[in-house]
């Protein structure tokens, strides 16, 4: 029997490859949980998961009346009179304020503001962007319960556990694996349990894939596509009794939608680590990944041959233009006679003769 999960909704990690069905952490322009969980929302000061108001570096301020429409100078003013020169700010989509502080001052300065300018508002510590989360790896805690390793790891800022899981011969099997979710967005190099020493690593989540549509990005949860068969590609039935050709659903390549060899996958999760470890929005990780992926149908050796064919062509008719100077007729008798006037250095008359001394 498998133990469940602390403090995290139910979105374990199962078979062989892993396939990862929580959420990623989001931008500044989404909110989710800390622990990867489905429902969005923003975390209130002071609950869930932020200990004391220094854990956190990214809020949120809300107002009634949104931001839209304020002048940004009077924006900055207000936030500098009030809390001081913060690293970032930003309007959200939403219309509140995105604000990245810089240091743990400032974080209390903004638990406690109920007013900026004229507008009443509630600040709230960003869900996701204030979190982190890494992978530890001790044999020792197999059969250690996810619980149990939270209640004595809280003090090192661990906020949620879940261990990873992979099924092996229809039964579902416990690893030693554990990603933990801290309550910073700076992950520890390393944590203590017990008396272990365990490095940690930055955990990569894979790609969002439906099961429903079977496309990336979203889960079955909030799909409004239609059921399609993760073998064959095809709409109205499941691939348990599918025998058609495989066919994927996303690149059209040979394969099933869920294969790790597919290169919309492999897109996908390249895009996810750039997200994670550069902590933008998927956007923009988008931008960065797609600004370096070579072109399809664009090779190498198809620029190159395009630029040896316009430098021989150039080459070809510099050639051409050097051989009909060359074999141009000469000047005819009509031509009008040369207005220049011969140096003479130039001439060809005879040099003067010398006088001879008749002494």
């Amino acid at each position: 029997m498998v133990t469940k999960p602390s403090l995290v909704p139910s979105t374990t990690i199962l078979s062989a490859d892993r396939v990862e069905q929580s959420t990623p952490s989001l931008s500044p322009e989404d909110s989710s949980c800390p622990d990867g969980g489905q429902n969005p929302s923003i975390s209130p000061l002071g609950e869930h998961h932020f200990n004391t108001f220094e854990s956190a570096r990214f809020f949120v301020i809300k107002t009634q009346e949104t931001f839209t429409n304020v002048s940004p100078f009077l924006i900055e003013k207000a936030i500098s009179g009030t809390v001081g020169t913060v690293k970032l700010i930003r309007k959200m989509r939403s219309g509140d304020l995105f604000l990245e502080v810089s240091s743990s001052t400032q974080a209390k300065t903004l638990a406690n503001l109920k007013k900026l300018a004229h507008l009443d508002v509630n600040v709230v510590a960003h869900g996701s962007l204030n979190s982190s989360r890494g992978v530890i790896s001790p044999a020792d805690f197999l059969n250690v319960s996810n619980e149990e390793i939270l209640e004595n790891m809280r003090d090192q800022k661990v906020c949620a556990v879940r261990r990873i899981t992979i099924r092996k011969d229809g039964q579902v099997l416990n690893t030693k694996h554990l990603i933990l979710t801290f309550s910073t967005p700076d992950l520890p190099q390393f944590v203590k349990m017990a008396y272990l020493r365990c490095p940690v690593r930055e955990y990569i989540p894979n790609p969002l894939r439906c099961f429903n549509c079977q496309r990336y990005g979203h889960s079955k949860n909030v799909c409004r596509g239609q059921p399609t068969c993760p073998r064959c590609g095809e709409v109205g039935h499941d691939s348990n009794d599918c025998s058609k050709k495989e066919r994927c659903v996303n690149c059209k390549g040979e394969h099933p939608a869920y294969s790790r060899a597919c290169p919309t996958w492999r897109q996908e999760k390249e895009i996810t680590t750039v997200k994670i470890k550069n902590k933008i929005s998927y956007p923009e990780a988008w931008r960065v990944v797609s600004s370096r992926t070579p072109v399809p149908g664009v090779s190498y050796a198809n620029v190159a041959k395009k630029t040896t064919q316009a430098n021989f062509t150039q080459t070809c008719a510099e050639h051409f233009k050097e051989l009909e100077e060359k074999n141009s007729p000469p000047p005819t008798k009509n031509s009008p006679p040369s207005t220049k006037k011969s140096s003479p250095s130039t001439t060809n008359s005879p040099p003067p003769a010398k006088k001879k001394n008749n002494f």
